[in-house]
């Protein structure tokens, strides 16, 4: 495969991280070890350098090990540490009893690593989370080393702002991205007027569920849990697969491949993270690149346009 996959930061002041990035969620569990090993070998080889990596285990749930099974994976590969970047992810649900230092070193420790080189902070599920003192203790983490940069995860522009201006008060150069929900379907926030303010500030977009737990992909009885359904819209977005489809073979394309084509259409992407289990699926999807520049951008975008299922389902605003 001759495909170059870009290396731009991930924010203005984040790390250079391939623009296709990829996610553990129910993956590496769901799969072979050695077919693992050999897709992330895969992966570094083609330039993804890129991994969000976080704890998916909570109490009541079977037992997720995706984490731990990635630590084996980086070891059998033969991949350095210094070869890529890891992202995890820091919960807020019970923020501050549970301390983001606490979290950090559990996950790190599940996954055999010293460092984060990225932290993404978790949904807000309360207006109790004190946003001075997430800053602060970010902050710390930075300054201790246990961490690179963050960014946030289906926050609000105001949320993003705020914390923004509270960590530029303590040193820190703040949020870097948003990990926000995007794909041909879901689109209004991302591609929203109070959003365009935060890109505008260079701040990065990491578009996620861009499959929409691989709905979009053409399995329409998923069997894994997805992510929530902000706007009450997933029937419309399967109502929606089948039209993807068609659009996609008229373009010699697959569903996946367009889905994650549309995505890097956005003028603020700057990393699109997907999760994959079969090395040819990692494959279809960095030929995306290639799609965008055949077929161009704009045209990817009007394309796809009809299936827009969140337009005026949603707050523009965010969560």
């Amino acid at each position: 495969m001759s495909t170059t996959i870009p290396i731009r930061r991930l924010g203005g002041d984040g790390p250079l991280a391939s623009v296709l990035s990829l996610g553990s969620w129910h993956t590496y569990d769901r799969m072979d070890f050695g077919d693992a090993v050999a897709m992330l070998r895969k992966a570094v080889d083609l330039g993804i350098n890129l991994f969000d990596v976080g704890v998916y285990s909570m109490p009541g749930y079977p037992p997720v090990f995706t984490d731990v099974l990635f630590s084996a994976m980086v070891r059998a590969a033969g991949i350095k540490r210094d070869e890529y970047l890891l992202s995890t992810k820091l919960w807020l649900d019970g923020y501050p009893e549970r301390p983001l230092r606490a979290q950090l070193e559990n996950a790190l420790f599940r996954v055999g690593a010293d460092r984060a080189d990225v932290a993404v902070l978790g949904d807000i599920r309360s207006d109790r989370v004190n946003l001075q003192r997430l800053a602060l203790d970010l902050a710390a983490l930075e300054a201790d080393g246990l961490i690179g940069w963050w960014g946030v995860n289906n926050w609000s522009t105001s949320t993003i702002l705020e914390i923004r201006r509270h960590a530029h008060s303590g040193g820190s150069p703040g949020p870097q991205f948003a990990q926000l929900k995007y794909s041909p379907c879901r689109r209004t926030i991302a591609d929203g007027e109070p959003f365009a303010e935060l890109w505008e500030l260079g701040i990065g977009l990491q578009a996620s569920d861009v499959m929409e737990g691989g709905i979009l992909a053409g399995r329409l009885t998923p069997t894994r849990p997805i992510g929530r359904d902000p706007g009450d819209v997933r029937s419309k977005i399967m109502e929606s697969a089948e039209g993807i489809a068609r659009v996609a073979a008229d373009l010699g394309a697959t569903p996946a491949r367009l889905c994650v084509a549309f995505c890097l259409t956005h003028p603020a992407i700057a990393s699109v993270l997907f999760g994959v289990t079969k090395e040819e699926q990692l494959l279809d999807n960095v030929v995306a690149l290639e799609l965008v520049e055949k077929v161009g951008a704009e045209r990817i975008r009007e394309l796809l346009d009809p299936f827009w299922a969140d337009r005026d389902a949603v707050d523009p605003e965010g969560p």
